[in-house]
């Protein structure tokens, strides 16, 4: 054993593993992680680490990980060399767009991409260069509904508030489980603790989900709601508040316009109308309505329990509604907007271009676009209809949709006809296994780590940036350089250097604010500030490009005590920018300049929510929702041994009255149907489960052949999306509904 190999030392990484962003403190032995502990230095996790990042060794040196390109040969995929794959990609790409137009080459993002910085940094550009509409990403099967209300609200689909939890006095959280989520929409580690002190202040914590979860024991009310009816509950709500004259926009007064008609919209949703439709007595329903005006300061909260379901977009709208209409929104101990330390540095308050949806629509069954995307619920009619326009080649990156969009088993066939495929991505999976080339991403301990995204949704304003813990091995690729080399192989610049991409879009950021009166370097020279920025790569001085230009930034000199990477660099556990703060009308950029409370889109789509007051279901009738698990995330830590086996495995949670009913035992084999299909899992009586509804965990499936997960297969589970056929869609979003799904459960036989 070489000298190298036996040396030990730690290092420091923000976990890349949940929307926590907690910090690490790795343990290294030469170059391998071996441990993994919270970092209690850190600024904003102060120590606290969950499961997934204490097994970050285990999936970091996972053998199941990729660590050559991948190209398909004879119909076979095969081991081959960087210079291979892209060679391969550059001469489909453009000849296949020559032929056929760009819209015949579709862009999949998944999840993990805002968990990396070259996630976050280089798709833009590769949109740009590929010129195509065609652009599906996990965000409609989840979170699309919020980003489109605040859109509509506040003329910033980004603008998302989120919930003071650290000096709030009364949190309504609907269709959220943060203690097995560790929050989302809403970036706090150990959120468990700061419910936990919530409860120890004296605040309240009233908990909606059909599921009495371990976020719902620790509630000081628990409302086993029927999945699906949140959106007619926040009605009611609202419906009260105006009913006992207990609104009260305070300093937003000024900054409404809509307040008369929102009232009018919400009359027909009284308590008792929509008490039998959300299985919520009117009675409790004025209770959270009028707790919730009296509260010294309060939050509304919903997540993903909230937005997959056929009303994700007006629900959504009416948990702001509700922060506004109690004088929450924009207030310490509400909900408030996070201003990220990468983010625009204010401007004066004027009005903006506003938000539009349905600029374009899908080709096929004309789905409208929201936020520039199209429903992935939509992607397999896109590749397999005839016709102008139809897409013949797919890039995905850090996706899996075969598992986690509706109806995998079409979704497998069609990408199996693809004239060509690429996936970026560590594993080869239920969907980069039909990839004509692969392009692995090296351990996320070889990368560098900042969270643009997460940052942007964070509960206490901070910035942290890691370099990476471990120098990249040989034969790999960083992230970046991935990323930047298949932006030149589609544009047609092939074998140019990588730093090329980066230095393209440091020019046309500092060109765009030298012309904005603004900005602190208004009328300087681009030239002279792209010379100044610091940093060892390509990311790097684009990360330190948007620090001195962000809120907090130095300005190229304008404020000598500002943020820059240098600085950051010196404060290896973080620094620490302070409570949210209120920022409207910063943040608002809607046409008037206001908090449009009734937008028209909205407006139109509220006499579907009216039609679900009449909706009748059958004494028996069942309705199944998802579920998270602590030790998971989506379908990409099920091939790490130390994460599986436990509580953390694919069953049918049932009441046992419903069980009794349908004659199955506890760990009996049961059938469920739905409109996309059939699937066989086994039974879990539990009486955390309402009546009448069923739960299958998010995310399993991996049974299919060609992949290289040897501990997920060993135990596959079931995809719960295949009870799905892809029709039922949130109509403003184009967000799949996955949870309140009408299915029938039998005995297997």
């Amino acid at each position: 054993m070489s000298h190298e190999s036996r040396t030990t030392r730690t290092a420091l990484r923000i976990c890349p593993l949940c929307e926590a962003t907690c910090g690490l403190t790795l343990t290294i032995e030469g170059t391998r992680v071996t441990g993994a502990r919270g970092d209690r230095d850190d600024v904003f996790s102060r120590g606290f680490i969950c499961p997934k990042g204490a097994s970050f060794g285990g999936l970091d040196a996972d053998p199941d990980r990729l660590r050559t390109p991948l190209v398909r040969k004879d119909g076979v995929l095969r081991e081959a060399s960087w210079g291979e794959a892209f060679d391969a990609i550059a001469a489909a790409l453009p000849s296949l767009t020559e032929r056929h137009g760009q819209q015949a080459v579709g862009v999949v993002l998944g999840n993990p991409n805002v968990h990396t910085m070259a996630g976050a940094l280089y798709p833009p550009a590769l949109l740009s260069a590929l010129r195509t509409r065609a652009l599906f990403t996990a965000s409609t099967l989840d979170q699309m509904p919020k980003h489109v209300s605040s859109g509509l609200l506040f003329g910033d689909p980004n603008a998302i508030p989120v919930p003071d939890l650290d000096r709030t006095d009364h949190l309504l959280l609907l269709g959220a489980n943060p203690l097995e989520s560790n929050g989302s929409l809403c970036t706090a580690p150990d959120f468990p603790g700061k419910l936990k002190a919530l409860r120890g202040r004296g605040a309240t914590l009233t908990v909606v989900d059909p599921r009495r979860t371990r976020t719902a024991r620790l509630a000081d009310r628990h409302v086993a709601i029927r999945p699906g009816a949140d959106a007619l509950l926040l009605a009611a709500l609202t419906h009260v508040l105006f009913e006992e004259k207990l609104t009260d926009p305070g300093t937003l007064a000024g900054h409404l316009e809509g307040l008369d008609e929102v009232a009018e919209a919400v009359r027909e949703f009284t308590p008792e109308a929509v008490a039998e439709a959300c299985d919520v007595d009117a009675v409790t329903i004025r209770t959270i309505a009028r707790e919730l005006a009296a509260a010294p300061t309060a939050a509304v909260y919903g997540r993903i329990g909230s937005c997959t379901v056929e009303h994700g977009t007006l629900a959504s709208w009416l948990v702001d509604v509700l922060n506004i209409l109690t004088g929450n929104l924009d207030r310490p101990g509400g909900a408030l907007f996070p201003l990220s330390a990468t983010a625009r540095a204010p401007r004066p308050a004027a009005p903006g271009k506003g938000f539009t949806l349905g600029r374009w629509a899908s080709r096929v069954s004309g789905h409208p676009e929201a936020k520039g995307e199209l429903p992935i619920a939509a992607l397999a009619e896109e590749i397999e209809t005839p016709g102008d326009g139809r897409i013949r080649a797919l890039i995905v990156l850090a996706a899996n949709p075969v598992l986690s969009a509706p109806d995998g088993d079409r979704l497998d066939r069609a990408l199996s006809g693809l004239d060509f495929m690429i996936s970026v991505d560590p594993y080869l999976n239920e969907t980069s296994r039909h990839a004509h080339v692969v392009l692995p991403p090296p351990p996320p301990s070889q990368s560098a780590h900042f969270d643009f995204a997460f940052n942007t949704l964070a509960v206490r304003n901070q910035v942290r940036y890691t370099r990476p813990a471990v120098p990249l091995a040989d034969g790999l690729l960083g992230e970046s350089e991935i990323l930047a080399r298949l932006v030149l192989a589609v544009s047609g610049m092939h074998g140019a250097d990588p730093s090329a991409v980066d230095a393209m879009i440091i020019d046309r950021v500092l060109a765009k604010t030298v012309a904005d009166p603004h900005s602190p370097v208004h009328g300087r020279a681009p030239a002279e500030l792209a010379a100044a920025l610091t940093g060892g790569t390509g990311p790097e001085r684009r990360l330190d490009l948007m620090l001195r230009l962000g809120p907090y930034g130095e300005g190229f000199g304008a404020d000598p005590e500002g943020l820059t990477l240098d600085r950051l660099l010196t404060h290896p556990h973080g620094i620490d920018l302070g409570p949210l703060r209120p920022r409207v009308p910063e943040v608002l950029a809607t046409r008037s300049g206001r908090i449009e409370l009734l937008p028209a889109p909205i407006a139109a789509d509220l006499p579907r929510l009216r039609s679900a007051l009449a909706t009748k279901r059958g004494a028996d009738s069942l309705v199944l929702v998802g579920r998270r698990h602590l030790r998971s995330n989506n379908s990409w830590m099920h091939n790490v041994a130390a994460l599986r086996g436990g509580s953390n495995v694919c069953t049918l949670q049932m009441h046992p009255e419903d069980a009794a009913r349908l004659g199955l035992a506890d760990g009996a084999s049961a059938t469920v149907t739905a409109d996309g299909g059939s699937l066989t899992a086994p039974v879990e009586i539990t009486e955390s489960l309402r009546t009448g509804v069923v739960s299958l965990p998010h995310g399993w499936g991996h049974d299919r052949p060609g992949t290289r997960m040897s501990v997920a297969a060993a135990a596959p589970g079931v995809n719960v999306n295949q009870l799905l056929d892809g029709t039922l869609l949130d109509r403003l979003s184009g967000t799949a509904v996955l949870n309140g799904i009408p299915v029938a459960v039998a005995p297997s036989h």
